[in-house]
């Protein structure tokens, strides 16, 4: 078996999510545990008892998912602790996840660079008035016309299937309906805080940069694959770059998930809450195994 590792990062979060990881895994519980100590509120007690309404605020669902996520992983190399990955990837701030898995950095300083994406991003939504759309079987060329003429972005290539698009509420909004007009039958607007991965998260992707470049970063020892290139860095500076390019451009995740395959990947084990991203590999390499650990039932229901 040659796994590689990927984690969530969208529309996943749930009260509740991970509790009994915590409760079962003394790895993971150790990971909800440091990262109450480090952001100086209990977002444990966020994450397992809610509201709702404050989990899913951008300041606190980025690091809650990738609290989750890290968590689920170390339960997960708590019960096989043997098993390493042949490459990593994560969906836009899943991406931290990858890069914590893979060795850049330790699971603290993942957790203060998304604390502070996340503030920079949520920053951005209240600047602006922007929206997302889901759209589903469309041709990526009347895709991209749309979005060039409307002045938005295309936010997520999630699978031939799916693709995302961002930007200027009305804007998404109009390109829905040119879509609609244009043939493609769905068409979908999210509900969503802002515009994320599209130009108007520019300026907290700038931000970012600056923060990223005092921040202890290095390569990889397992390769981690980028939204941003769909490929793995070559030095530190590159990562740090592809970071903070990430949060105004696309997330090239088919892309990712066919590169580590050809890596010679032959089982994907998703981390985190939901699985978005099993669901999308298996559509899209039905011939790889898929597993996803989001609690300990899930975990048991691995057989290595």
């Amino acid at each position: 078996m040659k796994p590689f590792f990927v984690f969530s990062g969208q529309g996943a979060q749930c009260v509740g999510m991970g509790k009994d990881l915590a409760e079962s895994s003394k790895a993971a519980a150790e990971i909800f545990k440091t990262a109450d100590a480090e952001l100086g509120y209990s977002l444990s007690s966020i994450i397992f008892e809610g509201p709702e309404e404050k989990l899913t605020q951008t300041r606190y669902c980025q690091v809650a998912i990738y609290t989750v996520s890290c968590a689920a992983l170390a339960a997960f190399q708590e019960k096989f602790p043997g098993v390493t990955p042949v490459g990593c990837a994560g969906l836009s701030l899943g991406e931290y996840g990858a890069l914590y898995a893979g060795g850049a950095f330790d699971f603290v300083t993942g957790l203060k660079l998304l604390a502070k994406r996340a503030e920079l991003m949520d920053a951005a939504c209240n600047a602006t008035n922007g929206g997302m759309a889901s759209i589903l079987n469309g041709d990526l060329a009347v895709i991209r016309e749309v979005c060039a003429e409307c002045g938005i972005d295309v936010a997520n290539f999630n699978s031939p299937a799916q693709i995302v698009i961002s930007g200027e509420k009305e804007k998404v909004s109009a390109a829905c309906a040119m879509l609609k007009e244009r043939g493609i039958r769905k068409a979908i607007e999210l509900n969503v805080a802002g515009a994320f991965h599209s130009r108007l998260m520019a300026d907290a992707g700038e931000k970012l940069q600056v923060v990223l470049a005092e921040t202890e970063i290095r390569l990889p020892e397992i390769p981690v694959w980028h939204n941003y290139t769909a490929a793995v860095a070559g030095n530190a500076d590159e990562l740090r770059d592809n970071l903070a390019k990430q949060v105004a451009g696309s997330v090239r995740w088919h892309e990712c998930v066919q590169a580590m395959a050809a890596a010679g990947g032959d089982t994907m084990i998703e981390f985190g809450p939901g699985n978005v991203l099993t669901k999308l590999c298996s559509r899209a390499l039905p011939e790889i195994a898929v597993f996803n650990v989001n609690s300990i039932a899930s975990l048991e229901g691995i057989n290595l």
